[in-house]
């Protein structure tokens, strides 16, 4: 028995031994497996370190494999060895067992029969075994064709046999023969590039990978390769006190990996396979087996993650560190230095910024903000030199209250707003070097903070770089054409730099519980003060922080053509300045927020709120506009086209009946005409008017279907079943009615893509078939409301809220309801209506990443508001009965989680 079997004391290997010798051997190996198994993961949930579970695994696989391998007869020209993982001692419960079986030389088919025999057998108890078969040439010759194969033979133990081999091979492959220090420093950085391009270049996505994502374990094992290879040692913690590396950026390796490990481990054995991705469903379970509990202000699954997001920051931060440091010692070591100076401090050398001396931040502690401010103002510099980073890192502790008031460093810090080069890359240094975290500590606290759905794509401290990153790049040619009024009027602010520390302080207060605009808000007016900024501007910031949601949830969730909406938003912004500020942060916001949700008809909306308040604030907001003046005057048009086309003013008013004024509010004076005149052509039959186009001036920004029908109920669950069974997401509803049951619906859709489709004469064909047989025939039923749910969405299920109120000026009852999306959820909620008998006036449709926050205006049949509070309490709760039994199927019966409403 070795030294390193004697460590493992739950496992009696004598005892093995003797009941390999008297009885099956295959069935004495597994139950020695699934054992082990079992008091690994028994200490794992105990608390043991993950480090001493992984380096024990893999001692006592040694031990198994070696006594597997014993079983038959081997020269001393043959050897096992472990590679990858294993081979650096690291074994998790579901990875794979790396094994390279090394011959000195000859043909390896006169060892093939034990070879067989062994990996037979190795089959046979069940263990996941990833194996080569290889020569000494035969390696040299594959490790100079490929870097992989020249990393994994770097990281070899010798299981048993001939540990010279290991000893000739390594030789044989290394940096002296094969792969230069600098061949290999420029593949292994390609090689990071690439892996950290398939993972957006991101330490933030939603379901990161543990192992291969920026920050992740591979960064970790990055760094070892590289300086194992240039410094020839086995281990970096050979490196400790030597400029490589220092005690405490060791033990913060160490940390983080340990971390990264607890993690892994956890993965691997909720999944029960080797799965790397933080998904969804094993984020809440690792965050409850590690005991992150929810409070009042956050999910603990948000607490775990975010700890998640801090200890992948800071392994991407010395992986910076490092590799800059092998890269100026490894690439740039021979090459001619390019110096100059740009003050006392800091100097230039091959584009790299660095200080003059290694006491430039303890003598000068503003200067850890200046040297941010020097990157932006000189667009040549590419970088900080590695030495650089650590003397930040070293005196970052420097930035106290003292420093934050000092009167040189606030300047500092507003310089650095107004830098004309790459100021949202330094504001992302900032964060990663733990700078912007301390000069605005509120900032610190968000760092890493996250909210668990789709809609919110990043923590909050990456969203909110992103955002003043979306508005720095309004000044480019390119985003004139694809934001063509935000950049207009990003260009046009007087002072950019008040909505860059808007954008800075939005979200600050997220997480603490409250209103976080209004407790923002308090923080802005704080840093304004501070800052010295005028009153005025002060109020403006301040203003912009606690507003910030209310333009995207007006365009999105309000009656945008409603001119009493507009003109109470109007009053909301006072005056033209405020409408432009806004308008360009959160424009900057929803993107930020998660790209992938922005599209045509978002945009479209945010434009018709900005340019209908535009000219109700050029009106005057003393001069309000007449509802009854707008709905005479979109009749009056409608009308004269009508009369072109040849139909009479009493033939369009006897098709109108008495349809409500909001239809003429709604709808565009040219649509009104079309849909009459369709409505004429049908003359007097029964069948519905479907008309699809697309809509839109210049550019589609959705398919718009007018549907019109007589005397049927129903119309709107089977038409949003029929839409749903053809995967056509639903933007606006706008319902009306006359009372003789005459429908006048109209819808705007986008395809599953989020694009119009009104140029695709088969889809269009398709859909006009569809709807016209299910308003024939409508049963909703009928349709496939069962579409398979995709897996995010399963895993994000929360509960549904429902709330009901009177809209007196409307003369409607608001339903508004947040659930996770689900397919044939608007079907579903058109038939709940109906069983309730009630009239359907119109719906917003919002959809939130996972989540739709959907608006209904109703009344009863009686065209009159619910004014039965049990009948309202009734209302609701069925509907969040019904739609939370539809999502705990997808969760197959999983507690659904409460639901968190930041916004």
């Amino acid at each position: 028995m070795d030294e390193q079997s004697k460590t493992l004391l739950f496992f009696d290997e004598r005892r093995f031994l003797e009941d390999v010798a008297t009885r099956n051997p295959i069935e004495v190996f597994k139950n020695a497996l699934e054992a082990a198994n079992l008091h690994f993961n028994a200490r794992f949930h105990e608390g043991e370190q993950t480090a001493t579970l992984i380096h024990e695994r893999a001692i006592f696989m040694d031990t198994i494999l070696r006594h597997a391998w014993n079983r038959f007869s081997w020269s001393k020209n043959i050897c096992l060895l472990a590679v990858g993982g294993y081979g650096r001692g690291e074994l998790h419960p579901q990875s794979d067992i790396d094994i390279m079986i090394l011959i000195r030389w000859g043909n390896p088919r006169r060892h093939q029969k034990n070879i067989e025999g062994f990996l037979t057998f190795l089959w046979d108890i069940q263990l996941k075994i990833g194996h080569s078969v290889r020569t000494m040439s035969q390696c040299v010759a594959e490790a100079k064709g490929d870097i992989t194969v020249a990393t994994n033979l770097m990281e070899t133990r010798t299981i048993a046999g001939n540990e010279s081999l290991r000893q000739l091979m390594t030789k044989k492959t290394g940096p002296k023969k094969i792969w230069s220090d600098k061949a290999f420093f420029r593949a292994k950085l390609l090689e990071q590039k690439e892996r950290h391009e398939k993972h957006g270049n991101t330490e933030y996505n939603l379901e990161p990978n543990v192992k291969e994502a920026p920050g992740g374990l591979r960064d970790i094992q990055m760094i070892n390769w590289v300086a194992k290879r240039h410094f020839n040692v086995e281990s970096i913690d050979q490196l400790i006190g030597k400029e490589f590396l220092n005690a405490e950026e060791f033990l913060q390796l160490k940390r983080g990996e340990a971390f990264l490990w607890k993690v892994r481990y956890g993965l691997h054995l909720l999944a029960d396979r080797p799965e790397e991705r933080l998904m969804f469903d094993y984020q809440r379970k690792l965050a409850a087996m590690f005991g992150y509990h929810d409070s009042e202000e956050r999910l603990g699954v948000e607490k775990f993650m975010q700890h998640y997001y801090q200890v992948v920051l800071s392994m991407r931060e010395m992986n910076d560190v490092m590799l800059q440091y092998l890269d100026e010692v490894i690439l740039r070591k021979d090459k001619a230095k390019n110096i100059y100076a740009l003050n006392e401090r800091f100097q230039v050398r091959d584009k790299h910024i660095e200080t003059v001396g290694d006491y430039v931040f303890a003598k000068y502690p503003s200067a850890l903000l200046e040297i941010f401010c020097l990157l932006g103002e000189n667009e040549n510099i590419v970088g900080i030199r590695a030495a650089t980073i650590r003397q930040i890192r070293q005196h970052r502790k420097l930035i106290d209250d003292s420093f934050r008031h000092e009167p040189q460093n606030k300047k500092l810090f507003l310089r650095l707003l107004r830098c004309p080069h790459r100021m949202s890359t330094q504001l992302q240094r900032m964060t990663r070097y733990g700078i912007l975290g301390r000069y605005l500590p509120e900032f610190g606290r968000i760092i890493g903070q996250t909210q668990h759905d789709m809609f919110h794509r990043y923590p909050v401290d990456a969203h909110t770089l992103q955002l003043i990153k979306n508005m720095r790049v309004l000044e480019r040619p390119e985003m004139a054409e694809r934001y063509p009024l935000c950049s207009h009027i990003y260009k046009n602010l007087p002072k950019p730099e008040l909505v860059f520390v808007a954008g800075l302080y939005h979200d600050i207060a997220k997480g603490r519980g409250g209103d976080h605009s209004a407790l923002g808000a308090h923080d802005a007016e704080e840093f304004c003060r501070r800052h010295g900024y005028s009153a005025e501007e002060t109020r403006l910031i301040s203003w912009l922080v606690a507003h910030h949601l209310i333009m995207s949830n007006t365009s999105q969730r309000a009656d945008i053509s409603d001119p009493d909406i507009i003109y109470k938003f109007a009053r909301l912004m006072g005056n033209q300045l405020h409408l432009d500020y806004l308008f360009v942060l959160t424009v900057a916001d929803i993107t930020a927020t998660n790209p992938t949700l922005w599209n045509t008809w978002k945009a479209s909306l945010m434009r018709q709120l900005y340019s209908e308040t535009k000219r109700a604030l050029q009106r005057g907001l003393e001069n309000p506009f007449d509802r009854d003046a707008w709905v005479e005057s979109t009749k009056q048009a409608a009308l004269d086209t009508l009369a072109e086309l040849g139909i009479t003013q009493p033939q369009a008013i006897e098709i109108w009946g008495n349809v409500d004024d909001e239809f003429f509010l709604r709808e565009k004076a040219d649509d009104i005409a079309t849909y009459t005149a369709a409505i004429a052509a049908r003359g007097d039959s029964n069948d519905p008017v479907i008309l699809i186009q697309n809509a839109g001036v210049e550019i589609p920004i959705a398919t718009q279907i007018f549907i019109h029908t007589k005397g049927m109920d129903n119309v709107f669950p089977t038409t949003a079943a029929a839409l749903d069974h053809l995967q056509l997401n639903i933007m606006d509803a706008r319902l009306h009615r006359d009372t003789e049951g005459h429908t006048f619906d109209t819808f705007y859709v986008l395809d599953e893509n989020n694009q119009p489709f009104g140029d695709n004469t088969e889809m269009l064909e398709k859909t006009q078939r569809t709807l016209s047989h299910a308003l024939k025939n409508p049963d909703p039923s009928a349709f496939n409301l069962n579409r398979r749910t995709p897996r995010h969405l399963k895993q994000l299920a929360m509960r549904t809220v429902a709330s009901i109120s009177n809209d007196i000026e409307k003369s409607a009852t608001i339903l508004e309801v947040i659930t996770p999306d689900r397919p044939g959820l608007l079907a579903h909620l058109g038939r709940i209506f109906v069983r309730f008998e009630l009239r359907l006036l119109s719906a917003k449709i919002a959809t939130l990443g996972e989540r739709v926050e959907d608006v209904f205006y109703l009344v009863n049949m009686d065209y009159s508001p619910l004014s039965n509070a049990e009948f309202c309490e009734e209302l609701r709760d069925t509907i969040c009965k019904e739609l939370d039994a539809r999502n705990e199927e997808d969760v197959e019966g999983e507690t659904l989680p409460r639901m968190r409403l930041w916004r």
